[in-house]
C-alpha cells in the first residue's frame, strides 16, 4: 500500500507549484491548465475570454484554478495578474506566456496591412516580453522560476504563415534566448515549446481544415497527428524539476518536419 502512495506521489510533477497562464479559456492553453493541475499545480489562467476562462476554471475546481481577466498587451493588466497570483498562492513558480493571435491568409506582402502586422506582434511579442519582465520581478528575489513561452514551427522556417505571425514566433525564439541569458543567474529557466500545427480556433481560422482536419499537414511521423495534450505533456516536462538544467533551449514538437526536405534526397517521398 505505501508502494502504491509513493508511486502516486512520484506521478504529480508539478506538486506544489504555482503557474500562471496566460491565453487558457481555450485551446493549448486550457489544455496546459487542465495538465498541470492534474500534476498538483495551483493554476491561474488568464485570457481576455472571461465567459471562457471562467468555465475552464470551474471544471478544474476553484481550489485548483482561478480566473482573472487579462489583456497581455497592456502592462498594467499583465503586472496585475502577477501579483494577484502573489497575493493568492505567496509565490510564482512556472509562467506559460501562451497567448497569441493570428491575422488574415494573405500570401501577397503588397495585400498586408501594417496594423494587422502591429496588432499580431503586440500580442504575440509584446505580450510575451511583458510576461517574462513579470515574471522575472517576483522571481528573482525567490532565485527561482521557469519561464515558457509558445513558439512555433514559424518561428525557424518560412512559409507556412503570415508574415505578421512568422515575425513575431521567430522574435519570440530569440527573446527567450536572450533573457534565458540574463535570468540564469537568478536560478531563473526560460525556455520556448515550438509546435507544428494543432487543430484549434486559430489554426482553423487561418489553414480552413475541411473534414480531414490536419490530416494533410505532413510530418516525418506519418500516420500521427499532433494534439494539444501533446503541448501540454512538455510544458510539464520544462515547468518540472527534470527539466531543472534546461534553459535557453527551443524545444520543437513538430514530427521532424523542420529537419526533413520530403521532396529530395535519400528519403524523398515526393
Amino acid at each position: 500500500m505505501a508502494d502504491l502512495s509513493s508511486k502516486a506521489q512520484v506521478a504529480k510533477r508539478l506538486e506544489g507549484k504555482v503557474a500562471l497562464i496566460t491565453g487558457a479559456a481555450q485551446g493549448i492553453g486550457a489544455c496546459m491548465a487542465r495538465e498541470f493541475v492534474h500534476h498538483g499545480a495551483k493554476v491561474v489562467c488568464v485570457d481576455i475570454n472571461q465567459e471562457l476562462g471562467r468555465s475552464v476554471c470551474d471544471d478544474l475546481g476553484t481550489e485548483n484554478a482561478s480566473f482573472l481577466y487579462c489583456d497581455v498587451t497592456k502592462e498594467s493588466d499583465i503586472e496585475n495578474a502577477i501579483n494577484h497570483t502573489i497575493n493568492k498562492h505567496g509565490k510564482l513558480d512556472i509562467m506559460i506566456n501562451n497567448a497569441a493571435v493570428g491575422d488574415e491568409r494573405k500570401p501577397s506582402i503588397l495585400d498586408n496591412d501594417l496594423c494587422d502586422f502591429e496588432r499580431v506582434m503586440r500580442v504575440n511579442l509584446s505580450g510575451v516580453f511583458l510576461g517574462i519582465k513579470h515574471a522575472a520581478r517576483v522571481m528573482i528575489p525567490a532565485r527561482s522560476g521557469g519561464i515558457i513561452n509558445l513558439g512555433s514551427i514559424s518561428g525557424s522556417i518560412g512559409g507556412i504563415t503570415s508574415h505578421a505571425y512568422t515575425s513575431s514566433k521567430h522574435a519570440v525564439v530569440g527573446l527567450t534566448r536572450n533573457a534565458a541569458a540574463e535570468l540564469g543567474k537568478h536560478g531563473i529557466r526560460v525556455n520556448c515549446l515550438s509546435s507544428h500545427v494543432v487543430l484549434t480556433p486559430l489554426s482553423q481560422n487561418f489553414f480552413n481544415f475541411g473534414e480531414e482536419g490536419q490530416s494533410r499537414v505532413y510530418t516525418n511521423l506519418e500516420g500521427m497527428v499532433l494534439k494539444p495534450e501533446d503541448l501540454a505533456n512538455a510544458a510539464v516536462y520544462l515547468a518540472s524539476d527534470e527539466a531543472r538544467f534546461m534553459s535557453g533551449h527551443n524545444l520543437m514538437l513538430d514530427g521532424g518536419f523542420t529537419v526533413t526536405n520530403p521532396a529530395f534526397g535519400l528519403f524523398s517521398r515526393f
